[in-house]
């Protein structure tokens, strides 16, 4: 009986490691992207070095181009931590109070483009963030407007 009850136990620890290394793997994971930069784009606003929080580092710069009628947010020379469900936002202020959702987080290190919506008032919003939505926390801010 005791060894039935050592090894329901073991089971259960394996398991419990496991899933416990799944859910913590990506705070770890490099994920590398160099997309080009549109030829074609203007800066529409000039790039601003991203501002990192005590607890996760990062750095680059983020700025705004214009290619025809597509706005594009791009970040060069980022580099951040991996963390879970890490999104890209522009927002108002620094607590995504009101901000608008322009994607997941592509890669913790490169050159990465986002294609901001049509409808949205560039000018309203003056941070580009880098944002947990698990944990309603700041990464990084990169302020867009001079």
């Amino acid at each position: 009986m005791k060894r039935k009850y050592k090894i329901f136990l073991g089971v259960i620890a394996f398991a419990f490691l496991g899933v416990g290394y799944y859910a913590a793997s990506p705070l770890w994971r490099t994920v590398t992207l160099s997309e080009a930069r549109p030829v074609e784009a203007e800066v529409v606003i000039v790039a601003k070095s991203i501002v990192d929080t005590p607890t996760h580092p990062a750095s680059g710069t983020v700025s705004v181009l214009q290619s025809g009628e597509k706005r594009i947010l791009r970040y060069e020379d980022f580099k951040t931590i991996n963390g879970p469900d890490l999104r890209i936002y522009l927002s108002t202020d620094l607590e995504a109070t009101e901000f608008v959702d322009v994607g997941e987080l592509k890669a913790t290190e490169g050159s990465v483009n986002y294609d901001i919506p049509p409808d949205i008032d560039i000018e309203k919003y003056r941070y580009a963030l880098v944002w947990c939505e698990d944990f309603g926390v700041l990464f990084n801010s990169a302020e867009l407007q001079p």
